[in-house]
């Protein structure tokens, strides 16, 4: 008989562990392994509970999939041996045990004569997060330019996205996790579109600062050309897929599957894909198909199936070595990975994987990652490998995210119209006296590498837009720091800053410069729609990122400030959704 549910909670090893040792008086612990560096914290979270997702994903109806092909069996259910502590009572006594567990042993399925591992698997939470110290107020007579890269990688909000709507509360979620940045631009703005013959449009506003009224913040909105009007151009993809061992559970291969046919049923016919799975080995699956025999892609996704250790720097080796077999001079040339991040065998060092994407970059061939799954989730790994391979980095958690990101997006997402992006804002003192830059940490550059053409920026794709907030502390102001020795330059401007903005042309490997100046004009006392909701979802990313620097405002806040809102829409009232459940678990 299947039974059917919607999450079940549970404890690394508790019922294996608890009964073995039930009766014998020894006590289970657990422990969170923290290691930190001078510049940067990296945190391996390895905590006792891990939410399971089981909703059903819908295969597809297409007549060529059979049961034979793509097969599903449940696991039976053992009886329980004689004389043997209950799974129920083994969790509990687990529970009871470890005092530094805010888990429960609810939600696991325990029958009267029957004991089901299929149903109370044995998972873990190692999932693992790498950020760098929060940036802090700098003085703008001392330090003017901010320097950045463009940066439109959302898979941190949908990645904390999945932890709530798993019952997290913000005292469970990792602050390592949370970059804000990658939370303002997952959603859309209404930004100015490029000119006819531009590559950008750019949209600044400057209002009050929402959590400190003797603050202003600063909106900077980058939006680009998309010349291709929602299609591809001619493209060579190589989808890279991981069908290690760990990739088993519903939320990850399964979930791949459905989403990758999906992205196929919506690709042009023009131009080849090529299928590269990587396990213990690296596999070729498709070498140079056809784009327009979807039936061919989908049957060879459909057949895909999970075992194996993670030989990722292989997997990633073939599918470069795949892509340039195939390469479409002028086209668009993309590896798109899908992994867990757990890769285990041949390069697993962030470093080390650094070193290797970064040889690849040059070739033309350019990277999306599609990180899947939870349990030993290894986001470190995975947006280091975008940001270092000329990519993008997004997380699915249901084909919601994976419409959203594969198809409705699609173009934004594998299709590059400007290669490294860089932002440098340089403040007027005599307006601004201290800046603040939210969220881009890992981004950050110093100012002599903006004119430096060798140095890596960001990319962006059709139509993608990229949005900057800066937390200013005006001249003048309670807050402000006077330097006794100095003088504010160019007083009698009223310029808050000008932006420069890099970019190279995708084949080309000089660097084009734009200039813009934000001047009191742009200055609102009523924040517009964008500052608005970006301000918000700045906020709330801050206040479950454990910033120093949230100020007096609360979850309610938030959502008070959201219902005065009137440009919303799906996405955004999700949002307000979120903030609903964390205020209601804080």
């Amino acid at each position: 008989m299947k039974k059917q549910f919607r999450y079940v909670s549970i404890l690394t090893g508790a019922a294996i562990m608890a009964s073995s040792l039930a009766g014998c008086g020894n006590s289970v612990t657990t422990s969170d392994t923290a290691t930190t560096t001078t510049q940067t914290t990296t945190t391996t979270t390895t905590t006792t509970e891990t939410t399971i997702a089981t909703d059903t994903y819908d295969s597809g109806s297409e007549a060529e999939y059979t049961e034979a092909e793509y097969p599903v069996e449940a696991a039976p259910m053992a009886p329980q041996e004689t004389g043997r502590t209950s799974t129920a009572d083994a969790v509990t006594g687990f529970f009871s045990s470890n005092k530094n567990s805010a888990a429960t042993a609810e939600g696991c399925y325990i029958y009267e004569d029957y004991w089901d591992d299929s149903y109370c698997p044995v998972p873990y939470n190692n999932e693992s997060y790498d950020k760098p110290e929060e940036n802090g107020f700098f003085l703008s007579q001392v330090q003017p330019l901010s320097t950045f890269a463009a940066d439109v990688d959302t898979a941190s909000y949908a990645n904390i996205r999945r932890m709530i709507e798993s019952g997290y509360g913000a005292d469970r979620i990792d602050p390592e996790a949370v970059r804000p940045e990658e939370f303002i631009n997952y959603f859309s703005y209404d930004l100015n579109s490029p000119k006819r013959g531009e590559k950008f449009g750019v949209t600044t506003e400057v209002s009050t600062c929402l959590w400190n009224k003797d603050h202003q913040l600063m909106f900077v909105g980058l939006k680009a050309e998309d010349k291709f009007d929602g299609d591809m151009p001619k493209s060579n993809l190589v989808f890279l897929i991981d069908v290690s061992g760990s990739m088993t559970s519903e939320d990850k291969l399964p979930l791949l599957q459905k989403a990758f046919k999906e992205l196929v049923d919506n690709l042009p016919g023009d131009g080849t894909v090529s299928i590269v799975t990587y396990a213990s080995r690296e596999e070729v699956v498709l070498s140079g198909e056809k784009m327009s025999n979807k039936r061919a892609i989908k049957n060879a996704i459909s057949r895909l199936s999970a075992g194996g250790s993670t030989a990722g720097e292989r997997g990633m080796q073939m599918a470069y070595e795949i892509a340039a077999e195939n390469f479409i001079e002028g086209g668009n040339n993309r590896v798109i990975m899908a992994t867990d991040g757990d890769l285990n065998v041949g390069i697993s060092d962030p470093d080390d994987l650094e070193d290797f994407i970064s040889e690849k970059k040059d070739s033309g061939i350019y990277l999306s990652v599609l990180g899947f799954g939870t349990g030993n989730y290894k986001d470190d790994k995975l947006e280091r490998l975008a940001d270092c391979g000329n990519g993008n980095y997004s997380y699915i958690d249901s084909m919601t995210e994976a419409r959203k990101v594969l198809v409705d997006e699609m173009s934004s997402t594998l299709v590059t119209v400007a290669k490294d992006v860089k932002f440098q804002v340089e403040f007027n003192p005599a307006t601004v006296n201290a800046y603040r830059l939210i969220g881009y940490e890992n981004r950050q550059m110093d100012a002599v590498d903006f004119n430096n053409d060798a140095k890596d920026g960001g990319e962006i794709g059709a139509g993608h837009t990229v949005v900057a907030l800066y937390e200013i502390i005006p001249a003048g102001s309670k807050s402000a720091i006077d330097l006794k020795y100095q003088t504010a330059a160019n007083s009698d401007s009223d310029d808050y800053a000008t932006i420069k903005i890099r970019y190279k042309e995708p084949d080309e490997d000089k660097s084009n410069l734009l200039t813009y100046v934000v001047d009191e004009e742009f200055f609102n006392e009523q924040a517009g729609e964008n500052l608005a909701f970006a301000s918000l979802v700045s906020e709330f990313a801050m206040l479950i990122g454990d910033s120093d620097y949230t100020g007096d405002i609360t979850y309610s806040d938030i959502m008070k400030a959201y219902k005065k809102l009137d440009n919303t829409d799906d996405y955004k009232d999700e949002f307000y959704n979120l903030v609903r459940m964390v205020e209601k678990r804080s």
